[in-house]
């Protein structure tokens, strides 16, 4: 997440995001998320799999990012990931940080998902850190279907399958354009 985007008063407010508690339940987690929970330190690279942002990835993401990883390793460029698979409790503290940042629910929502909407809760998504690998992937991702999905994110790709053959499919703006974020 960036900063420096207008704010919006608190009365323009018109979503409403299931945000977790501040107060924890049975069976929550209690504490600062960590590593379990998707937390990533820094040099992180998509072959570490005794980081759980990276070994919870779905298992097709994973192959590809390390079969491209593989061959930008070539070329001199490393894949460092930013973020991997997060759990629900971590999603919930991003989305309550980016509302506290960004001064409003909808504009969280531009760069923030909730838990129920995240690919990155369910694994499906990963953010390459801001380094050539973004720009090699930006070239050569679609070939190994690996797509950037958001114009605002551009560090943030997900696997599709389709784009080998194809091209990858048309960015949105910001996750609030994604059908898959809508509740």
């Amino acid at each position: 997440m960036t900063g420096g985007m207008p704010r919006t008063p608190p009365s323009a407010r018109t979503k409403s995001f299931p945000v977790a508690s501040p107060h924890t339940s049975r069976g929550e987690h209690r504490g600062a998320p960590g590593e379990d929970d998707g937390v990533v330190p820094d040099g992180v690279t998509v072959f570490d799999d005794s980081i759980p942002a990276v070994a919870n990835l779905d298992p097709g993401l994973l192959k590809a990012l390390r079969r491209a990883a593989t061959v930008a390793a070539d070329d001199g460029v490393e894949f460092s990931v930013n973020s991997g698979r997060r759990s629900p409790e971590h999603q919930n503290q991003l989305l309550r940080k980016a509302v506290a940042q960004y001064g409003s629910e909808d504009e969280a929502a531009r760069w923030v998902a909730t838990a129920a909407t995240s690919p990155h809760v369910s694994g499906d998504a990963v953010d390459i850190g801001r380094s050539p690998a973004t720009a090699w992937l930006s070239r050569r991702g679609a070939a190994y279907g690996l797509c950037p999905i958001y114009k605002n994110e551009p560090w943030h790709y997900e696997l599709r399958p389709e784009a080998t053959d194809r091209r990858c499919p048309r960015m949105y703006a910001d996750p609030t354009q994604d059908p898959r974020t809508q509740q």
